[in-house]
């Protein structure tokens, strides 16, 4: 909940940017998001994971956190995502027809 009283805080210096307001890991290296829009899904990064040591096992990739701040997707050793990357990712995915 700390989180969520933070992001409204420091919404106004991100006007115009998508702001993630709920996320989680899940197993195999996948986040699930929310934005502020209600756009919402997962986002695997097994690709980051493997070309970084410090997230090399699942339990230090379940500590991600939300900076209050940048509202970057951020873990130790100084990781961060910027919000609008996974949210152009999730947009990609969903325009993807199906077959």
């Amino acid at each position: 909940m700390a989180l969520s009283l933070m992001n409204r805080r420091y919404r106004s210096r991100r006007v115009g940017l998508h702001t993630v307001t709920e996320l989680r890991a899940e197993g195999n290296y996948t986040l699930w998001l929310r934005f502020n829009d209600g756009l919402e899904g997962h986002v695997y990064l097994g690709e980051l994971v493997a070309s970084n040591g410090v997230l090399s096992d699942e339990t230090a990739f379940g500590r991600v956190s939300i900076d209050p701040v940048s509202n970057a997707v951020t873990w130790g050793g100084g990781i961060r995502i910027d919000p609008e990357v996974l949210y152009h990712n999730l947009v990609n995915k969903a325009a993807v027809p199906l077959h």
